[in-house]
């Protein structure tokens, strides 16, 4: 039975499955690079403690969730006695192979190791893990604690006992369960989620129309509550704009290439990361998109 979960990135999304996890009761070690980026993972811990409270209602049990997270920045000691470790670090392929090679030599052999990528699959790094019958993809939504799905989606070499495993785990801390029969990049909800995006990206870097526009678009013809370029503040262009250029790259994708540019000279420099700095493609806490005029005619204005 699971008891110690350790955490391996304190980025937005690392720190949100760390505070859920310790939410439903779990013991967490959150580890980050260096000490800076410890300290930074620490502020975002504390502030979920108000976003906590205020979805479930309930501030003690969230002070008692920040008090089961303990922060490092020794890889070797935020290991100690984890049966789970969920990694996620930047979606950059050689960043994660150098990780799981260093963290195959230091983790208990008891430990099963789950990645939260976003688009690559478990058996690009199954080989470096050290134990690839213990490894599979577990994938976390930004914003867990109410969009709380929970991909999990082995390897071909996945023992089948494990994948069950962080099925129940996924179920334990108030996750859907959903079992990704078959490798697939982007699992489901991004098979679906990254064409929308890019769609969206298209039209703004060929000059069709803006962003807000854009989402106008989609919101008022679909009833949806966000469009492409809101979505992307709550992923987090940081997060996006590693997907995007890699993509980019390998594909030699000029459109991407200049939405991946436009992206890092626009906004990341300048400290625009989304929802998480509050401002990204709109400025947060209250969003145009989210105001009672953004889809109405002016006629009903």
């Amino acid at each position: 039975m699971m008891k110690n979960i350790t955490i391996v990135g304190g980025s937005v999304l690392g720190t949100q499955i760390a505070f859920q996890s310790a939410y439903f009761g779990y013991d967490v070690k959150l580890y980050d690079i260096n000490e800076e980026a410890e300290k930074a993972a620490i502020d975002k811990l504390d502030k979920l403690i108000a976003t906590y409270t205020a979805f479930f209602h309930d501030d003690t049990k969230a002070q008692a969730a920040r008090a089961r997270i303990s922060t490092t920045h020794d890889l070797e000691t935020s290991l100690q006695d984890a049966d789970l470790m969920i990694e996620a670090i930047p979606e950059i392929k050689k960043i994660k192979v150098d990780f799981y090679t260093n963290v195959a030599k230091v983790a208990p052999e008891k430990t099963i190791f789950v990645t939260n990528s976003s688009t690559m699959i478990p058996s690009d790094f199954a080989e470096y893990t050290g134990r690839p019958e213990k490894f599979l993809a577990l994938h976390f939504a930004n914003e867990v604690w109410k969009n709380n799905t929970g991909e999990v989606m082995g390897h071909a070499g996945t023992d089948k006992k494990y994948e069950y495993e962080v099925l129940e785990f996924a179920e334990s801390i108030g996750l859907i369960p959903l079992h990704v029969l078959k490798e697939q990049p982007g699992y489901i909800l991004n098979s679906i989620l990254v064409p929308f995006l890019e769609a969206g990206k298209r039209l703004y870097v060929k000059g069709v129309a803006d962003p807000e526009t854009i989402d106008k678009t989609w919101m008022a013809a679909t009833g949806m509550k966000v469009g492409p370029f809101g979505a992307l503040d709550v992923i987090g262009l940081n997060t996006d704009y590693n997907i995007t250029l890699t993509k980019a790259q390998e594909e030699n994708d000029e459109e991407l290439l200049k939405f991946a540019q436009l992206m890092k000279e626009e906004y990341i420099d300048k400290g625009h990361l989304g929802t998480s700095t509050g401002k990204g493609f709109y400025t947060y806490p209250n969003p145009s998109y989210r105001q009672e005029t953004f889809l109405k005619a002016k006629g009903d204005q």
